[in-house]
């Protein structure tokens, strides 16, 4: 890792070096980790103080497996390795991943919006992948813990990062812009979540807009031209955004749009005098404007049409976002991973285009403020106009999305909690159902992913 020797890191960080040994100080490290099972020799462990574990008590082992050095707030007893010392580890995580990325020679794209984040990722850097070297974020590493562990995992020989930057407060996003100081910003959509601390989308767009805060001044700004709030967007740092949208008055747009179901579609995308003919392989209209923000993220890299299709044709799903999955003789949308109300009825729209019958098992939707209840009903509603034919509501806040199905002649049944939903859930699903499985991560409905797999 590029001068991420242990002075550097203890400048970056504002630490004090204790128990050095001379011959480690131009030693640099290999990885840095606040796993301690992660621990590899030459890494370093960041020892943090989490709900349910201290960090500080694996010290020992990590230096047993080798560990060029550990940060920490509070000292072992004994000299056991280099120690930097700290007041907060996770800030310091933050400090030295900042450090690290002003290092390397990388162009950053940073993603950001209510939903489509992690999908519009994997658009991007298949894209890109088709000309560069990408490091990507994996899984759900898009938060202040997250984003400096993903840029510590940067190669020397990557040319690309592109990075999940997500939020729920005032203020995260500008710290994670100072970490990532992205070159390209892409914005998908400003929608209705997080709405406890961000009290409505103005908010969130204001709190979103805080990524251009640490942007390279002569970057470029790509967002959703057809969100109302995001179109709202005219100059950052003395630049117009390029806008991508369904809208013809976008610098990138699609039409002759072919809805293939749950094949995906395909659709002819528009930038300029370019126009591409994309395969799009993952389902739902919204995967369009992800396939059209990876175009255009494409542009700047100055890569072909022929390259932006092939990227566009090789996108493979994630788990838990609108991840099909084969179980016997049912098709499953696995949606899990999280949930809000925008995101709902995209993935009951793309529930819709499937053949036969079809069933939505929809979970609590949290941090939506004060209106929560009014749109879970909405949500209940609307898979009930979609013609959704049976819909399971689980959670406490889903008796309101029960009542709102019911309330439209849905078929529906309510689920305290999610085991008494797994109970009797081989009961009431046929063969042939395609089955949607929705919520906010912590319902943990992942587990009922695994429960219809399992008992296929």
């Amino acid at each position: 890792m590029k001068n991420m020797t242990l002075e550097n890191i203890a400048a970056a960080c504002g630490g004090q070096i204790y128990y050095m040994r001379e011959d480690l100080a131009q030693e640099t490290a290999k990885g840095v980790v606040i796993d301690s099972r992660q621990i590899e020799p030459g890494y370093i462990f960041v020892a943090t103080k989490g709900e349910r574990v201290d960090g500080h008590r694996f010290i020992p082992d990590v230096f047993a497996k080798g560990a060029l050095a550990v940060i920490c707030e509070v000292l072992p007893e004994e000299d056991l390795g280099p120690c930097i010392l700290v007041e907060d580890s996770f800030m310091a995580l933050k400090q030295a991943a900042a450090f690290y990325r002003q290092q390397l020679n990388i162009r950053v794209v940073g993603i950001t919006g209510s939903v489509g984040k992690t999908s519009t990722k994997e658009f991007i850097a298949a894209v890109l992948a088709e000309k560069y070297k990408v490091h990507k974020t994996a899984g759900n590493y898009n938060n202040e813990v997250g984003l400096p562990l993903t840029i510590f995992g940067i190669q020397d020989d990557d040319q690309i990062a592109v990075l999940e930057m997500g939020i729920n407060t005032f203020g995260e996003m500008h710290r994670l812009s100072e970490v990532a100081r992205p070159d390209i910003c892409v914005m998908t959509n400003i929608g209705q979540c997080h709405l406890e601390n961000l009290i409505d989308r103005d908010g969130i767009l204001r709190a979103k807009s805080e990524i251009f805060d640490f942007m390279n001044p002569e970057g470029t700004v790509i967002v959703n031209g057809d969100d109302d709030k995001l179109a709202t967007i005219h100059d950052v740092y003395g630049k117009a955004p390029i806008t991508f949208g369904m809208n013809k008055d976008n610098a990138i747009w699609a039409d002759h749009i072919e809805n293939r179901g749950l094949l995906g579609s395909r659709a002819d995308i528009h930038m300029g005098d370019v126009l591409v003919h994309a395969n799009i392989p993952l389902p739902g209209e919204h995967m369009i404007y992800n396939a059209m923000a990876a175009a255009a993220v494409g542009v700047q890299f100055d890569m072909t049409k022929e390259e932006i299709t092939a990227g566009i044709s090789h996108v493979e799903a994630v788990a838990g976002r609108s991840h099909l999955i084969e179980a016997g003789d049912k098709v499953v949308i696995d949606d899990c991973y999280n949930a809000n109300p925008v995101s709902m009825k995209a993935a009951i729209d793309l529930l819709a285009t499937a053949p036969g019958r079809k069933v939505a098992i929809l979970g609590d939707m949290f941090e939506l403020g004060e209106n929560e209840r009014a749109m879970h009903r909405e949500v209940g509603q609307y898979a009930a106009e979609k013609g959704i034919d049976l819909i399971l509501c689980v959670g406490g806040l889903s008796s309101e999305m029960y009542e709102g199905a019911a309330e439209k002649g849905g078929e529906a049944r309510h689920f305290e909690i999610r085991e008494a939903l797994e109970a009797v859930l081989q009961d009431l699903l046929q063969p042939g159902d395609t089955v949607l499985v929705k919520a906010s991560h912590s319902m943990a409905f992942e587990n009922i992913v695994q429960n219809i797999q399992e008992n296929e």
